[in-house]
């Protein structure tokens, strides 16, 4: 009986899904071609004379570069795995020949400002060793690297005439790419150097066999991520050509993924095996496929460029919130095709980092799940480096203020990221409280676990509408259309289209529940 209506149940929330996906896709090309002519940032495309969002600078600059980038990437990878297999290189001799390539890459990013990254890089290191053994560790390396975080920024990388007008002639050579932006991904690197240091020496509470007993990989004979990530590697490993090749190695140096030192330098020796030929093959397809998507999406869809042109204020509610969701989505396609580029190449060099973007934006129903899924690395950073630091889960409403302060921090000095870090916060706090409600909570009966499941489902969906609700005045309209959005969503035109949002996010909410049910049953056959 309970397997026939859950069938039904199915059925129903999947028929609901294709409808609205039929309406939001026509009524997103209707708009696209009805204000096009006010959107900014729309170039000629290639798809049957369509014009092509190029308005957001980020996925503008890597699809323009991302045939010099193959090319040049294919050289990196031929000629260290050629060292590799010829001279029979280990670590050290692999972190010379990275180091060395690296380098070039950089020289030809930044140009002379590589002499900034040294010398900060140089004096981090020196840090570590000096203080790492101490009580006094902590606080040194968060003050060092925050303080240069935030210089950085407000700087904006430097100018070498402020060190002298002797100097002043190599602002002429300062590359292709601000060094400061991609510094802050060294930041996380220097942070986790140390702490990978400063723990080498004590005893780790990682369980190896109960990890290996309950890993599916490292129990078919490989090693996780996580396996890598905890285990401390031998002191020599910690020396300083190998801690700067992990500083700046090159498939990951641009955006990530973020992968911690223990987990690098281990893969320095031992190149990963966990992807075959054949995985990273198919690996690559679907990467090219998910492009494909992308062109698609670019060429006929026009959010970003109706975003950033201020477009919204003019239309309804429904389209406004047809662009927001439509805005989130083409933020994830992008930021996973770009993060899933560089981690290509990082497994064919040999590297395995984490996986990114491991789930779809639309198959998460609760902050906790979309935070693992979205940057999943930099979750994972955050978590072994600030969150259990900080007192894990026993400060864990404390914490979240902290992680998210330093998360809008990390990205830029805006207040709008900070809006929208305290919103996330403020949503988050909720959560966590009905969360533990809910685990002490058992149903005796089947009308109970149905009260439950009900009650879980209208949880994501508040949740999915306060996430949208955050990233629209974090990426869209900013703070200072709050008021507008409020004043525009709860008149009479609005709360129709809040009603049905609302209705939406619980039926995609209880298709994620059906979802992973599926994913329990294939695990336990």
């Amino acid at each position: 009986m309970k397997s026939c209506w859950k069938k039904r149940e199915l059925t129903f929330l999947t028929l609901y899904a294709l409808l609205f996906y039929i309406i939001i896709i026509r009524r997103s090309l209707q708009i696209s071609h009805d204000y096009h002519h006010k959107a900014s940032g729309l170039r000629p495309g290639w798809l049957a004379d369509q014009l092509n969002d190029a308005s957001d600078a980020q996925w503008r600059n890597f699809r323009g570069n991302l045939p010099v980038l193959t090319a040049v990437f294919g050289i990196f990878a031929f000629v260290a795995h050629l060292l590799r297999v010829y001279c029979q290189l280990k670590a050290r001799g692999m972190a010379v020949v990275w180091l060395l390539i690296s380098l070039i890459y950089l020289t030809y990013l930044h140009g002379a400002c590589i002499i900034f990254i040294l010398s900060i890089a140089s004096a981090n290191f020196l840090i570590v060793k000096l203080f790492a053994r101490t009580k006094y560790f902590s606080s040194v390396l968060w003050v060092f690297n925050l303080f240069f975080l935030i210089y950085n920024r407000i700087h904006g990388g430097y100018s070498f005439s402020s060190f002298g007008q002797h100097w002043a002639y190599l602002d002429n050579f300062r590359g292709t790419f601000r060094w400061h932006i991609c510094f802050n991904f060294v930041i996380l690197r220097m942070i986790s150097f140390g702490y990978d240091y400063h723990w080498a020496d004590h005893s780790s509470h990682f369980d190896q066999k109960k990890h290996i007993q309950r890993c599916h990989i490292c129990k078919a004979g490989k090693v996780c991520y996580l396996h890598l990530q905890e285990k401390s590697v031998p002191n020599d490993k910690f020396s300083f050509s190998i801690y700067l090749c992990y500083l700046v190695y090159a498939p990951l140096y641009i955006s990530g993924p973020v992968i911690s030192f223990n987990a690098f330098a281990s893969q320095l020796d031992m190149p990963q095996n966990n992807y075959s030929v054949r995985d990273v093959s198919w690996y690559g397809f679907r990467w090219l496929f998910s492009l494909f998507l992308m062109e698609l999406m670019t060429h006929l869809l026009y959010y970003n460029a109706f975003a950033i042109s201020g477009l919204w204020k003019q239309l309804s509610p429904m389209d406004v919130f047809i662009i927001g969701y439509g805005v989130l989505n083409f933020m994830w396609l992008k930021f996973f095709l770009i993060w899933r580029y560089f981690r290509l190449w990082s497994l064919i060099c040999g590297i395995e980092a984490p996986e990114n973007m491991p789930k779809c934006i639309n198959n998460c129903y609760n902050l906790e799940s979309f935070w693992k899924n979205w940057h999943a690395s930099f979750n994972k950073w955050l978590v072994r480096y600030m969150y259990i630091p900080l007192g894990g889960s026993q400060r864990k409403l404390l914490n979240v203020w902290v992680i998210f302060s330093f998360v809008a921090i990390w990205h830029d000095l805006e207040w709008k990221l900070l809006s929208w870090a305290w919103l996330t916060c403020l949503f988050f706090v909720p959560e966590m409280i009905l969360k533990s409600l809910a685990n002490t909570f058992q149903a005796e009966s089947a009308f109970g676990e149905f009260i439950f499941r009900e009650l879980s489902a209208v949880a994501g969906a508040v949740t999915i509408t306060c996430l949208m609700v955050a990233n629209l005045v974090g990426y869209v309209i900013g703070p200072s259309g709050i008021n507008w959005f409020i004043s525009s969503f709860l008149q009479k035109e609005g709360l129709p289209v809040l009603g049905g949002m609302f209705m939406t996010f619980y039926v995609g909410t209880k298709l994620m529940f059906h979802i992973d049910d599926a994913k329990k049953r294939r695990h336990q056959q």
